[in-house]
């Protein structure tokens, strides 16, 4: 009985033990043994306490990206940047970046090495009077002495890679041009190998002629006249392309021509046919065949191209992809505006497009200039159009309506852009200047009086 009543008492004692342990709040039990572990868990808290401080920083940082990313994106989308079209992804694979030889001391190949890469200099007199830093691209250093040098390499270059010229085969290049397109292509025609037809307005500089003849360009002088005239000088350029042969590889009505080598109705099936938009390619019937269809179209035989720089899109790619990139280059990405005037609107839009798609998208930016782009410059570069009088570029983008006051009531002459200023200005939107025309945001008109003083003033200063 005894030993069932100390049983009895120590259950009892050991019941009370547990249900008052049960009462115990928990926060003793951590409590005692935080203080035998008092290092170690005050390391386990620093340690959750930065992992959770860090992971809420790099979450603020990461939405932020996204939401400062979505902004760009909806940037570029309303300058029509935000994917790039096929066209240019064909481009890009097919030459890369930039087709321009990247030059530091090394000798390049012929006459095509030395355009391109052509320094950017510091305008002192302008920088020092106005206290912005004006930086000019000295163009004339290319060896035909103007940006059109670029532009005729680019569309000699793709034609040839497209398999529409082919060099050392008596084949003609045709071009309209006031004057420079004409030097470049004729510079290069002559270094290729090709025949170079010019025709050109009657009241250009006469020293552009006598460049011309000294190249061995064949050249036509015609009036000036409107657009809409067949005997425009770029529509005459055209025409005497199409008269060159009597097969119309690429034109208007083209017979056909395809990789198998054939033209007619056996080359223009399914995705053989060719189609280059307002181009001109034409050839002449063998002897041995005078039939078009079937006929073998090979690479020996003389073909006539027309360039078209107005409309040609090799004229906005060569500068999208050599001077857009060496300008973002050699400013170091910290360039704030750009300038330039307007003929075809091929440099204006092609270096618009590129600066306003690196200077908007940081992913751009660190691909194209191969650094990303330093705290302090602007978000996004400005592009100007510098518009002389007569041109109607300076409504179009200001007001959105293509309009000169030479063209009002009572004031229409006989010349539609009258300006000293040769070869910019137009009344009309080239296919060139629309691929880059939602990227220029603002116009400026300068006079003939204007740009005369400023000329001088840059010499004498």
């Amino acid at each position: 009985m005894s030993n069932l009543a100390s049983r009895a008492t120590s259950s009892a004692v050991a019941s009370g033990s547990t249900s008052k342990l049960a009462h115990i709040p928990g926060w003793t039990v951590i409590s005692r043994y935080s203080r035998s572990h008092r290092k170690s868990t005050f390391l386990i808290g620093v340690f959750t306490g930065l992992v959770l401080g860090l992971g809420s920083i790099t979450s603020v940082f990461f939405f932020a990206e996204r939401r400062e990313r979505r902004r760009r994106r909806r940037k570029l989308r309303s300058y029509g940047l935000d994917d790039e079209d096929e066209e240019e992804r064909r481009r890009r694979e097919l030459r890369g970046r930039d087709p321009i030889q990247i030059r530091s001391g090394q000798v390049v190949h012929g006459v095509e090495g030395l355009i391109g890469n052509t320094p950017l200099m510091r305008i002192n007199s302008l920088s020092d009077a106005t206290g912005c830093e004006i930086l000019g691209k000295a163009e004339f250093l290319n060896p035909a002495g103007s940006p059109k040098d670029r532009v005729a390499l680019q569309i000699l270059k793709d034609a040839e890679e497209e398999g529409l010229l082919y060099p050392h085969t008596g084949s003609c290049i045709f071009e309209g041009t006031v004057g420079s397109t004409g030097i470049s292509l004729a510079t290069l025609a002559r270094a290729k190998g090709y025949r170079c037809s010019i025709v050109i307005p009657d009241d250009v500089a006469r020293e552009k002629v006598e460049l011309l003849e000294k190249l061995g360009a064949e050249i036509q002088s015609v009036r000036p006249r409107g657009i809409v005239d067949p005997r425009h000088f770029v529509n005459e350029a055209r025409a005497r392309a199409e008269a060159f042969g009597d097969v119309e590889l690429v034109g208007p009505h083209p017979t056909g021509f395809g990789t198998s080598g054939y033209a007619g109705s056996e080359a223009g099936q399914g995705e053989e046919y060719v189609h280059r938009d307002d181009l001109v390619v034409s050839t002449k019937r063998s002897a041995s065949n005078q039939g078009v269809d079937g006929e073998l179209i090979n690479e020996s035989q003389a073909r006539g191209f027309f360039a078209d720089q107005f409309e040609n899109p090799s004229n906005f790619w060569a500068h999208y992809n050599g001077t857009g990139p060496e300008i973002w280059r050699q400013t170091g990405g910290l360039i704030d505006a750009f300038v330039a005037g307007a003929g075809t609107g091929g440099t204006l839009s092609g270096c618009a497009a590129y600066l306003k798609r690196v200077s908007c998208d940081p992913d751009e930016s660190n691909r194209g200039g191969g650094f990303i782009r330093r705290a302090g410059s602007a978000q996004e570069v400005k592009v100007i159009l510098a518009d002389p009088q007569g041109s109607g570029l300076y409504n179009k983008v200001k007001y959105g309506v293509m309009y000169s006051p030479t063209e009002a009531e009572g004031k229409r002459r006989r010349h539609q852009v009258d300006s000293v200023v040769e070869g910019i200005g137009i009344n009309r939107i080239t296919r060139n200047l629309q691929m880059g025309l939602q990227c220029i945001d603002d116009a400026e008109r300068v006079s003939d009086d204007e740009a005369a003083r400023m000329g001088r003033y840059l010499i004498l200063k």
